[in-house]
């Protein structure tokens, strides 16, 4: 077993840019995606330290057959944490009962199912049919809130509209070839992990941690937030990387590109998921007591836990110009676009922290456009894509409260000195 210590400010200079080619486009629905980026002011998370033990395993020898499914060693390999199973065997008990019962996901283009041939052949689909099939006299809701390219950081803001609130009574968590910013991202995936499970319905919450062919992967921060919280933590990147390292397994047989799993990598994950959710239920009498994981301290400053997303539905621009209700971004319709190079479109909105999420198109009709917090410039949104892979949405975070107060800003947002084109704002983040 290896003990791993880290600090925030450590695991910054540890992570790998490569990240910033995570979970794009592939010509199917994820071309219409978003990656995290910010350009705010640099500012140094909290550096808090946490130890948590990390299992440690042989060199694998024998080459994989893949029409065997999973082997007993991967399988091991794969619950990097038990965690605490109070929830999920509450979920479990409540689903013998014979009442409803919502399994919902929320991550990135791999949740979302990208590269797999159909909506039933994604891992979150495989692992729906689980419930499904060990409680058939109960009706299981299937809830998939992935969307291609996007972070927790946006996942923290949407969470609440795309998933919380449906209630769900199980959430499985997947971002972790997507978030790769160390600023942000240790606080949103925080962020996003607290809001669930302080959620009125007490979901279980279940970590996956995937992985790139290089072992790109996020998943030393998630997990560090995951044995945090004692939740569990199912890891493809320990299941998979591995073998691919020491030649057992081709990495073209699971996944077309260098990212996404193809049908058989996602029904492996699906058979990761199935095979921990038996373990649990096959000891469900012997799983009693309490967990208050909303008790526990932060691990960070914890700056995103009441974030929110915000558009035409529910904000009012202090000024709007000549832009328009609406978008042509079909995950984000109710934001605002303008086609010629409006004056301006401006927000006054109260928070800590704010953020904007803005489409980028490869037509060249989109330009640039900067943003100015209080009358001082914080960044520019580039709308033209233009030779890229597709279009999709892109998230900057534009403030950030350095005293970590609530106040009232005016958010501004103009062409830029020589930009041609239009903007379309799909959203305002806020916490």
């Amino acid at each position: 077993m290896k003990k791993m210590k880290f600090t925030a400010a450590a695991m910054a200079a540890a992570l790998s840019l490569s990240m910033l080619s995570a979970c794009g486009g592939d010509g199917g629905e994820s071309t219409t995606a978003a990656t995290a980026e910010t350009t705010a002011p640099t500012q140094e998370i909290t550096a808090v330290e946490t130890e948590f033990t990390l299992p440690t395993y042989p060199e694998p020898t024998e080459a994989v057959d893949l029409s065997k499914g999973v082997t007993d060693a991967m399988m091991e390999r794969a619950v990097m944490n038990e965690g605490n199973l109070v929830r999920l065997a509450n979920a479990m008990k409540k689903a013998e009962s014979g009442e409803k019962l919502t399994v919902g996901f929320i991550g990135g283009s791999i949740t979302q199912g990208s590269s797999s041939t159909g909506s039933q052949k994604c891992y979150a689909y495989k692992t729906y049919q689980w419930w499904a099939e060990k409680f058939p006299n109960t009706e299981v809701e299937y809830v998939n809130a992935g969307i291609g390219a996007t972070d927790s950081y946006l996942g923290v803001h949407r969470v609440e509209k795309n998933l919380l609130s449906k209630n769900p009574d199980v959430v499985i968590v997947e971002f972790s070839v997507n978030d790769f910013n160390a600023m942000i991202n240790p606080e949103s995936y925080e962020g996003l992990v607290r809001k669930i499970l302080g959620w009125e319905t007490n979901p279980a919450v279940v970590l996956l941690c995937t992985t790139m062919e290089d072992g790109t992967s996020f998943q030393e921060k998630h997990a560090e937030v995951g044995f945090h919280y004692d939740l569990p933590i199912i890891s493809y990147h320990d299941v998979i990387y591995p073998e691919v390292k020491a030649g057992t397994l081709n990495w073209k047989d699971i996944s077309p590109d260098n990212i996404h799993p193809n049908d058989i990598g996602h029904d492996m994950i699906g058979q990761m998921m199935g095979n921990y959710f038996d373990s649990v239920y096959g000891k469900l009498s012997e799983i009693s007591g309490e967990y208050d994981p909303m008790s526990i301290e932060p691990l960070t400053k914890n700056r995103y836990e009441n974030a929110n997303i915000y558009d035409n539905t529910n904000l009012t621009p202090a000024l709007i110009g000549n832009y328009t209700e609406g978008t042509s971004f079909d995950r984000y319709r109710n934001g605002w676009k303008t086609e010629d190079g409006a004056e301006n479109l401006v927000f006054e909105v109260e928070a800590r922290n704010i953020g904007l999420i803005f489409y980028r198109t490869t037509d060249g009709r989109l330009g640039q456009y900067d943003v100015f917090v209080d009358g001082e410039k914080r960044a520019t949104l580039d709308g033209d894509f233009t030779g890229g892979w597709g279009n999709y949405s892109e998230t900057k975070e534009v403030f950030r409260a350095t005293d970590g107060k609530t106040e009232t800003h005016r958010v501004q947002i103009v062409p830029a000195e020589g930009s041609e084109g239009g903007c379309e704002i799909l959203g305002v983040l806020l916490s």
